[in-house]
């Protein structure tokens, strides 16, 4: 199995995954799809056995609140490809996106917490001291912010 990140060529083979996955109205709309992929706050992993597409995973981000939240928009494996391991590469790659979203955003790692996720899974640490802004532009003070991330 190939794990690679999307190419603008993918989006027939994407679709047609979608289409097994999801009917109406659960499925996505082309249209939406494309917005999604073609995001710069997004990345979309592609797994594939030979010229196939068995399955694929969309990670998008944004800003709140100061904070950078990475979202899942979708994990989807061909039913032909299910119970393979697939999903759980795809799950581990996004996870590696977040990870460098937040080291390229200034991040550092800080430690593990044991126990964090169900089934025992730890979690690595992410902390930025943040400077807010007072309602006039100047710095008012310094907090931090953590982000914690699934380890496989």
């Amino acid at each position: 199995m190939l794990f690679r990140l999307y190419q603008p060529g993918d989006f027939a083979q994407l679709y047609a995954v979608e289409e097994q996955c999801f009917l109406p109205p659960l499925r996505f709309s082309r249209q939406f799809m494309r917005q999604t992929i073609q995001s710069s706050a997004s990345a979309t992993w592609i797994a594939e056995e030979q010229t196939e597409m068995a399955g694929f995973a969309i990670v998008e981000w944004s800003r709140q609140r100061g904070a950078i939240i990475a979202y899942i928009q979708t994990l989807e494996v061909h039913p032909n490809h299910r119970r393979s391991g697939i999903a759980t590469e795809l799950l581990r790659r996004l996870e590696a996106s977040a990870i460098h979203l937040y080291r390229t955003n200034g991040y550092q790692f800080q430690g593990r917490q044991e126990h964090y996720y169900l089934r025992n899974r730890a979690a690595e640490i992410y902390v930025k001291a943040l400077t807010p802004h007072s309602s006039s532009g100047t710095p008012s003070g310094e907090s931090s912010a953590k982000f914690r991330v699934s380890e496989p």
